[in-house]
């Protein structure tokens, strides 16, 4: 087992992303590759879950595009993701939002957490 934790230590590239969970509405900007060029796109969408550890850590995003769910996994320690912001914070009770999937419309919504002022 500490050979395992010594390989993800390695492969580790340590990025700062923002801190963020389930439910909240994130914007990733990604680079794609067409040929010889390069651009970056961003996916818009709310995390239904966060999952593994280390260096396998993946994070999910779903969008609405043009009335499709579209979901896309993001790795955490992945190259070509170049920004990740967090728009929204989202309350909600379950790490794992798959019920979503099955929601349309104003059902979909996820409610935003209020921020506590100390």
């Amino acid at each position: 087992m500490e050979a395992i934790n010594y390989v993800h230590e390695q492969l580790n590239t340590k990025q700062e992303w923002p801190d963020f969970r389930s439910g909240d509405n994130v914007v990733v900007s990604y680079k794609i590759r067409e040929g010889a060029k390069e651009r970056i796109q961003q996916f818009r969408g709310d995390v239904i879950q966060i999952k593994g550890e280390g260096a396998t850590k993946t994070f999910t995003v779903r969008k609405m595009s043009s009335g499709i769910g579209v979901e896309r996994i993001f790795p955490y320690s992945c190259p070509n993701v170049d920004d990740i912001k967090v728009l929204k914070r989202g309350k909600v009770r379950r790490s794992r939002l798959f019920y979503l999937r099955a929601l349309t419309g104003k059902k979909a919504r996820i409610k935003e957490r209020q921020r506590r002022s100390n």
